[in-house]
């Protein structure tokens, strides 16, 4: 009997992914949306890859309501919990933190009330942070990120939060219901729809070229389609129960992302910025512009991840080309998560 996977958040842009993946190996997908209307579109993206026949359903849902959640996890053997906020623009916090926090509580409530096996919750990287204006770092599992440094972005935040609470509610509620959470770095890749552009927006700025130069920032770096194996793989391996993983690859600052580009992108990645901007400048910049303040106190620093647990227990090697092109087999052979995937960033559609 095939079994059904609830994803939560169906438009977003890991979402879109990991229903591809899902749809691969067999399973039938309920994804909630918070509008019905957005699943055709929905529907559309992921048959650019897979063809999701009568294996592809939706509900609405939203993360601040308790309307339909019953519904939505009426017979699923497994959750995946990937909506979450990634930007509001707003001066409050709450705005973010609070759908973060509670949605993940609500969607958890409502999974151990249906008597789903296991949910696995889309956590981040930002939740397992060395303090960011210390020295260089490499982080694993074991680090907690501190909410309340002076650093701290509401995005941030609500990551740390979101994820504490899901653990202290499966610690206390969770029954027979297992919880895992995978913590993803920036997220680049094939895209599936413009309307889902995720973290890939920052590749969209370095190709553009009109960054006059990049600052002294970075990120370790996972392609979404290793990052749909990682969830799957989470959602299914026995030993990954109670477990947190880091789903990452390599460290790459965003000049050596621009330099990617231009290699990977032949004429239209000519226009890559490549250049680097003083730390005087940005610091300048940030005064009257706040998506570089936040940045400000990371220049420099080379905060890496280590995912050398989610290869061990999970058999998967995020950010090492594990993107599957049958649900079987790596795409292409392998060969890990280089500049070449960086470059495909770029594309609209497809890998």
């Amino acid at each position: 009997m095939t079994q059904t996977v609830l994803v939560t958040g169906g438009t977003g842009y890991v979402a879109g992914w990991c229903i591809v993946e899902l749809l691969r190996r067999g399973y039938a997908v309920r994804a909630t949306v918070r509008s019905l209307a957005k699943g055709e579109g929905v529907r559309a993206a992921v048959a650019t890859q897979v063809e999701p026949g009568d294996r592809l359903a939706f509900v609405e849902a939203d993360l601040m309501a308790d309307a339909g959640w019953d519904a939505a996890m009426a017979g699923c053997a497994y959750v995946l919990h990937v909506a979450s906020p990634l930007g509001i623009a707003s001066k409050n916090p709450d705005d973010i933190i609070r759908p973060a926090r509670e949605g993940a509580l609500r969607v958890l409530g409502a999974a151990v009330k249906a008597g789903v096996k296991r949910v696995v919750l889309t956590s981040s990287t930002a939740a397992c942070a060395s303090v960011l204006d210390a020295a260089d770092s490499t982080n694993d599992e074991t680090v907690w990120t501190d909410p309340t440094h002076k650093a701290m972005t509401p995005y941030r935040v609500s990551k740390v939060l979101s994820e504490r609470a899901a653990w202290e509610f499966m610690a206390e509620h969770g029954g027979s219901t297992e919880l895992t959470t995978v913590l993803p770095s920036a997220i680049f890749g094939p895209v599936l729809s413009a309307d889902t552009l995720g973290s890939v927006m920052v590749v969209g700025r370095v190709l553009s070229g009109k960054m006059p130069g990049a600052p002294r920032v970075g990120f370790s770096v996972v392609d979404v389609r290793d990052l749909a194996v990682a969830h799957v793989l989470a959602m299914v391996a026995p030993q990954a129960a109670g477990e947190r993983f880091i789903a990452c690859g390599e460290f790459m600052w965003m000049a050596e992302i621009g330099k990617a580009l231009r290699a990977g992108l032949g004429a239209r990645g000519a226009k890559a910025t490549v250049g680097v901007l003083p730390d005087l400048a940005v610091r300048a910049a940030a005064l009257t512009d706040p998506n570089l303040r936040s940045l400000t106190v990371t220049l420099g620093r080379r905060h890496a991840f280590n995912s050398a647990k989610a290869q061990r227990v999970l058999d998967a090697a995020p950010g090492r080309g594990d993107h599957r092109g049958d649900g079987r087999e790596p795409a292409g052979g392998g060969g890990g998560l280089g500049r070449s995937d960086i470059a495909r960033a770029g594309n609209r559609r497809g890998a």
